[in-house]
């Protein structure tokens, strides 16, 4: 560029008098030429140019000087740097053009170049936002310097400006398409989505299929898998609604995928997934409490169960059996008869929980109302058993058909003694014993030596089935949970845990304890020992797994984009297995545990824009385009456009685009100094003043 400097004169006017005055002298002068026209009939020459000179030394005229130096034409080059990107030749196309456009536009010294890299988080952006980043780079250029703006990008820009609202001009706008015309590609829409769901309920999720480019099928197949690794497969037409249900498996976080099989040659797959992710929750939780012989434990199931107004519960005691021989007489009874054909047969499956505490045999309900319970557990039910003395008894629940599904066995020996329940190795990494913690009043024992109170009495146990999380005289087993098929069942081996709820010597956690219990056997997520925990926390995914019977633990994750990565989960202080992992894209994450476990995740929108449309198009941005009177080519077709630089528009043609000379520059330097000196001023007056009164008297 030739930087030499040049120099601008121009006549610069401060009047000496005020504007006003100077005006009125001006009429003044026209006046008195007009009167002199009108009388004499002729033009006074000299006296118009004596006003005409005392007026121009009144306006205080001056001559500037400006010493300028030509400055580079600002153009921009915008680099989409959006996940679309990374389909077919497109970042490939993108940085040869930006190669060749830094190589000539540093050759011509009248242009300096801005690179404008868009959008700010790149491949975690849900939407290509490019004007953003132009507007801050060109921030500090004035309009008069904007060359113009080059886009290379596939035109699929969320943030485009209306033209009819642009407060400033960027120059020519120029789009070079980073696409290739002919381009297919299929997604799913999922039009409608509940975001809570009632457990054991299904809900209606609406979807759409969407073909772009040239149309092939009518009929697709579309995938539903589940959290458990489940498929089921459906067929919907493209281009209409289709309704499916998705059953609602348990409480919080319930989350499906939706896939439907790709179209021949598509630019990319990662549309044809949509994740499903709603809440479920419990409507009722309807709980069948059946009780022996009334003792001082049973007010804390009844306060633990009525406590919570989303539980229905259904209580019933067993007070006298039918053929009991009873001195009062019938009319002073209030007993009611027990309805075990209505609970344990009509009515069973309408149960979410099944409670026995302190239950005996009796000659009230037959054995095949405990097959009936045993398979009602088997098939998905939960059942918790709180021993009594009668369960080491002959009179014990276990010689039923309840034996199929209780942990543990009974040895016959009941322990009356003090101890203090204790949670084993293995409950330490159990969400339902991991950081159980007890903050009452009086949390310590006299003695200062444990944290809970004690326990009078435990059922002993042997051949136990399942986990044990919690321990008592001689490490018994206290608290046992087990997996029956598709259902749960657990066992507290004692009836004392009444005692934490009095604040015996202390108390202990009864209340969360129970809670937990409960919890874990309704199959909550958050319980469950073998569940893989992801949540997402901006742009991190966290994952976390209890150490359960597991030191460290392998899972396996696939991005959006199909690829296909190792996560190993390392074990923490309070008894988890934790990952954090930095996700590089937007969408859908799957990821699978050893055993099989499925679970997703959603990394920014579900249904983002920047994947709405993935087809190169310049239809976006062709009104402003037109309005800038710029150009938008294929960089397949033309890979190195020419560069032209013009005055005026239109700005481009079959292979080149044209940017705006603006013949910038900078003033470096300044100088203004009277047009004329006061001596000169004054001579010249003096002389026309003379030359007039010479005129005009010899005109006499």
């Amino acid at each position: 560029m030739n930087n030499l400097s040049a120099q601008s004169l121009s006549l610069h006017f401060t009047p000496l008098i005020p504007e006003a005055m100077l005006c009125t002298f001006g009429l003044l002068a026209l006046v008195l030429v007009l009167a002199k026209i009108f009388t004499a009939g002729r033009f006074p020459i000299f006296r118009a140019l004596c006003f005409a000179f005392f007026l121009f030394i009144l306006a205080g005229p001056s001559v500037h000087t400006e010493k300028r130096e030509a400055v580079p034409s600002v153009v921009a080059v915008v680099l989409d740097e959006s996940a679309s990107q990374d389909f077919g030749q497109r970042k490939v196309r993108s940085l040869d053009a930006l190669e060749y456009l830094q190589n000539t536009i540093e050759r011509n010294e009248s242009l300096e170049m801005r690179l404008v890299k868009g959008p700010h988080d790149g491949a975690l952006a849900s939407s290509t936002n490019l004007f953003e980043s132009l507007e801050t780079a060109l921030a500090d250029v004035p309009e008069g310097r904007r060359a113009g703006v080059i886009i290379i990008s596939d035109g699929q820009v969320h943030d485009i400006p209306d033209v009819e609202k642009l407060q400033e001009s960027y120059g020519p706008v120029h789009l070079l398409l980073t696409g290739e015309k002919n381009e297919t590609d299929r997604r799913i829409v999922v039009t409608n989505a509940p975001a809570f769901g009632i457990v054991g309920q299904d809900i209606d999720v609406r979807f759409r299929i969407e073909d772009s480019g040239a149309l092939h099928e009518t009929h697709v197949q579309v995938s539903l898998q589940m959290s458990d690794g489940t498929v089921r497969r459906d067929v919907a037409r493209v281009g209409e609604e289709h309704t499916m249900s998705l059953p609602v498996h348990h409480a919080g976080q319930n989350v499906f995928e939706l896939f439907v099989e790709p179209l021949p040659g598509e630019l990319t797959e990662r549309n044809n997934r949509a994740a499903i992710d709603f809440q479920g929750v419990r409507d009722r939780l309807r709980v069948l409490l059946v009780s022996g012989k009334p003792h001082a434990g049973g007010r804390t199931w009844r306060d633990l169960l009525t406590g919570d107004p989303s539980v229905d519960l259904v209580h019933f005691t067993i007070l006298r059996e039918p053929d009991k021989v009873d001195a009062t007489p019938q009319n002073e009874m209030s007993l009611i008869a027990f309805p075990f054909r209505e609970l344990f047969e009509l009515k069973l499956y309408d149960f979410d929980l099944i409670i026995f505490d302190r239950y005996r045999l009796n000659r009230i309900l037959p054995d095949h109302y405990f097959r009936n319970i045993a398979r009602y557990v088997e098939k998905g039910g939960a059942f918790l058993e709180a021993s009594g003395p009668a369960y080491a008894s002959e009179d014990s629940i276990y010689y039923t058909a309840l034996r199929d599904i209780l942990p543990g066995v009974p040895n016959g020996q009941v322990y009356e003694q003090a101890y203090t329940p204790k949670i084993t190795t293995l409950g330490q990494g159990h969400p339902v014993t991991r950081s159980l913690l007890w903050s009452g009043g009086g949390s310590m024992r006299k003695d200062k030596k444990t944290p809970w109170g004690p326990w009078l009495r435990q059922i002993g146990l042997q051949n136990v089935k399942g986990h044990v999380l919690m321990h008592g005289i001689d490490e018994r087993p206290l608290l046992i949970l087990n997996h029956v098929g598709k259902g749960r069942a657990a066992q507290i081996a004692s009836d004392h845990i009444w005692l934490w709820s009095r604040g015996y010597e202390g108390g202990g956690p009864h209340g969360e304890l129970l809670r937990r219990v409960v919890h874990w056997l309704m199959k909550e997520p958050e319980l469950d020992e073998q569940i893989l925990d992801v949540r997402v926390d901006g742009h991190t995914l966290i994952l976390r797994r209890a150490a359960f019977e597991r030191s460290k633990d392998v899972v396996k994750m696939r991005a959006p984009d199909g690829r296909e990565e190792e996560l190993a989960l390392t074990p923490t202080q309070n008894g988890l297995l934790e990952h954090f992992h930095r996700a590089k894209q937007n969408g859908i994450y799957r990821f699978e545990t050893a055993d099989g476990g499925l679970r997703f995740a959603v990394v920014g929108e579900v249904d983002p824009p920047e994947f709405r449309n993935v087809l190169s198009s310049a239809e976006l941005l062709q009104p402003l385009l037109e309005h800038s009177r710029g150009k938008a080519l294929w960089l397949k077709d033309t890979p190195r456009p020419r560069l032209r630089m013009m005055r005026h528009g239109p700005y481009g043609g079959q292979d080149w685009i044209g940017l705006q000379d603006t013949q910038a520059f900078n003033v470096i330097g300044a100088e203004e100094k009277p047009a004329i000196t006061l001596w000169l001023s004054l001579t010249l007056i003096l002389a026309l003043m003379l030359g007039t009164w010479f005129y005009e008297g010899r005109r006499r």
